[in-house]
């Protein structure tokens, strides 16, 4: 053997007997080096994250990042000093999550200071908290970088715990974000430093199946977040939150889709402040104050099922004025007396309940009773009026004030349920009618989606309706129905009031006996 391979020889072996860092499987231009994390440490030697951290980003390789604790007891990370920003490509996995669903914990509290929201501090001198501008104190930060994977792990106790900022291709699943108590759970934002929104950098990232619990918000698309994709998440507050804001909040955040997840006890579910086009499909919104606030054009919320909050979607007057879609959602048990209200939801008693609220105030009205944003001092003079208030300096009704059908008759027989109404609109006009069921008699909700059908105003704006819902398409037949309509520019009215179905004579009861 010569001397050149003896040394290569002698340099592998030292390397493999170190366990930390290996070659997983074999060499090939895509094979990633494995970084091994066996250490809870924070000092920066070998087998740390933070040397790991530090590893992979000093080369432009493709590395994975196994983090398994030699070290007895709890699997638990506590930093003494933030961590470097981390470089992509890379894949971070707490590799006990895939045998036991365990997480590795990554712990901020050995540097963050203890407190509530105080604790983090806005970009903006004397503001703090999940509400305000800021990108302080992440825990895992990934900036300016693309490829990025986070698996497997409990992030807790930063001001925000994984910080996406103008990356792209990160994707953050299977883990648990806990108690981060500044600007959210996960950020992921377009942020060029100064506030303002940069509209490529933040795209394509995805958010998938994983816990967020007593987080500010729990997940923020912000400042250009664009085409990104959060599924399959829980967003939950409990009492020991104390700043329980919004389980999701997409401000000037565009075409992102939301589907598949959980939002219970916030001020609002799900808060879309001047985004656009967002699909947000096939949720689940309960005990929240706002299930839905929303403002923005062309956002498109479809079936989700929206059950005991104080307001099941709630849109806001704003400029531009919103236009927005609601379609086959599935609305029940609302009207519930909850009030939280940081920045979002109500804490006004007499603020409405129900089903759906339409020109309802935000904070960024004059009407709206709640916490703006911790440390935010509001100025009288910025604050917005809804019409009729301060007229002609207000904003008018959202989605171009179109009003509700009315429904005219209901009436079950053996075969079907047939239900006849009239609507108005611009003249010459296209409307989609949908129609939902309510099995309580005194229901004015959506429990059920039933039908929809096209419907076309004459030169006056006027159109009368009929709609045939056979017993097939339901397994009861409901005892009340209520309709939307929605134009063609994809703006929908509120529901209407309800209509008790009346069964006819020799049939059998909408009770559905």
């Amino acid at each position: 053997m010569t001397l050149a391979r003896l040394s290569i020889a002698l340099v592998g072996l030292a390397v493999t007997c170190a366990a930390v860092v290996t070659r997983a499987g074999a060499q090939s231009p895509d094979a990633a080096r494995v970084l091994h994390v066996t250490s809870a440490a924070d000092d920066g030697g070998a087998g740390t994250l933070r040397w790991a951290i530090e590893a992979s980003n000093a080369t432009r390789d493709r590395e994975r990042i196994e983090i398994e604790l030699n070290d007895r007891g709890p699997a638990v990370i506590m930093l003494t000093s933030a961590l470097p920003p981390i470089k992509g490509p890379v894949h971070i996995e707490g590799s006990a999550w895939r045998r036991t669903g365990e997480y590795v914990a990554i712990d901020g509290s050995g540097y963050i200071p203890r407190g509530g929201p105080e604790s983090c501090p806005g970009a903006t001198a004397g503001q703090y908290g999940a509400n305000v501008r800021t990108m302080t104190l992440p825990g895992l930060q990934v900036i300016d970088t693309d490829d990025v994977e986070i698996a497997g792990v409990e992030i807790r106790r930063f001001c925000i715990g994984v910080l996406v900022n103008r990356s792209t291709r990160v994707v953050i699943r299977d883990s648990r974000i806990v108690e981060n108590r500044g600007g959210a759970g996960v950020m992921l934002t377009g942020d060029d430093g100064q506030g303002n929104a940069t509209s490529t950098t933040t795209v394509h990232n995805k958010v998938l199946r994983s816990e967020f619990v007593d987080n500010g918000d729990g997940l923020e698309l912000t400042r250009g977040a664009a085409f990104n994709l959060v599924a399959d998440n829980v967003f939950r507050s409990t009492a020991a939150n104390p700043e329980p804001a919004q389980g999701i909040e997409i401000l000037r955040g565009n075409d992102n889709v939301v589907s598949g997840n959980r939002f219970e006890s916030y001020s609002d579910g799900l808060q879309i402040n001047w985004g656009d086009r967002n699909y947000i499909a096939a949720n689940t919104f309960a005990n929240n104050t706002f299930g839905l606030s929303l403002t923005g054009i062309a956002n498109v919320v479809d079936s989700n099922v929206i059950t005991g909050n104080r307001v099941g979607i709630a849109v806001r007057p704003a400029d531009p004025s919103p236009v927005v879609r609601l379609t086959r959602n599935r609305i029940s048990g609302n009207g519930l007396d909850i009030m939280r209200c940081e920045a979002g939801g109500s804490c006004d008693p007499a603020s409405p309940k129900g089903p759906t609220a339409f020109g309802v105030p935000g904070l960024e009205h004059a009407r709206f009773v709640g916490s703006r944003g911790r440390g935010v001092t509001a100025t009288t003079a910025t604050l917005q009026h809804i019409c009729p208030d301060n007229a002609p300096k207000c904003q008018p009704a959202p989605n171009d004030g179109l009003r509700a059908p009315l429904l005219t008759s209901a009436r079950a027989d053996a075969v079907e349920m047939i239900v006849n109404g009239t609507m108005s609109g611009v003249p010459a006009g296209r409307y989609l009618v949908e129609l939902f069921g309510n099995m309580d008699r005194d229901s004015g909700e959506a429990e059920v989606f039933l039908d929809e059908a096209p419907v076309y105003t004459d030169r006056n704006g006027n159109a009368e309706f009929t709609l045939h819902v056979g017993r097939s398409r339901t397994d009861r037949m409901p005892q009340s129905v209520t309709a939307t309509i929605t134009s063609a520019d994809g703006a929908t009215s509120p529901l209407s009031r309800a209509h008790i179905v009346e069964s006819l004579p020799g049939t059998r009861g909408s009770d559905g006996r």
